[in-house]
């Protein structure tokens, strides 16, 4: 039933790709290079950049996508029966921010109306933060604060699905998006593939980039709602 679902909100979103004509993002490499220059961004030199170069380097679109993805991905712990309720974002990311205002309205009165009383309130209010943190405006940068809000929100959550919160967990989520997932744990180790892979398919600009983004959000999703099923059992 859950792959009946994610397959339908998939081919509901993919049907506005298509009305669109194109997902493809603007020209990568040397133009947002020079856009992070102009802003100030500090870059590394080293060839694989860290998940905070890739939101600092990333533009609107990739911005909104990656910090919905991560919402997405989270969104079984605030609203366990949530199915399509974030899709209106989608569309919003499809079409380049047309309407914002009006469907992050529209997805923030849908995950509203799901919710039920969460397993742990904790990781529930976290995902509320996701969710509230999303700017009314379609603009870099208060779409690059929700899109860090959201990549933080989620590592910690994925880190607190199979460990304690610990008094290093800032150290331990800082060192995941600057360097490497040591010590995070083998979830959040999963969660910084996916924010990573997704931020670097929105800057490769290839065709069907945003349809990829979202098969990566299912993919999480299945991922953490399994957990959740095994934490149920065993409760």
């Amino acid at each position: 039933m859950w792959g009946n679902r994610v397959r339908a909100r998939r081919a509901d979103t993919e049907a506005a790709f298509h009305a669109t004509g194109s997902d493809d993002f603007p020209p990568g490499g040397a133009e947002r290079e020079k856009t992070a220059s102009a802003t100030g961004d500090v870059m590394s030199t080293s060839t694989t950049p860290s998940l905070v170069e890739l939101i600092a380097r990333a533009d609107e679109r990739g911005l909104a996508a990656a910090a919905l993805a991560c919402l997405d991905r989270c969104l079984p712990l605030l609203a366990p029966e949530a199915t399509d309720q974030l899709r209106p974002l989608w569309l919003g990311v499809a079409r380049g921010g047309t309407g914002w205002a009006d469907r992050l309205a529209e997805a923030r009165a849908a995950v509203e109306a799901a919710r039920t009383a969460p397993a742990d309130a904790e990781e529930a209010a976290l995902v509320r933060r996701m969710l509230d943190a999303a700017p009314g405006a379609w603009a870099r940068e208060p779409l690059r604060e929700w899109a860090d809000t959201c990549s933080l929100a989620a590592l910690e959550l994925h880190h607190r699905l199979c460990a304690a919160p610990s008094p290093g967990l800032a150290e331990v989520l800082d060192r995941c998006r600057t360097g490497g997932p040591q010590g995070a744990g083998p979830l959040a180790d999963g969660e910084l593939r996916r924010q990573t892979r997704v931020l670097e398919i929105l800057a490769d600009g290839a065709a069907g980039g945003l349809r990829r983004a979202l098969d990566l959000s299912a993919e999480g999703r299945r991922v953490l709602q399994a957990v959740l099923s095994r934490r149920a059992r065993t409760a």
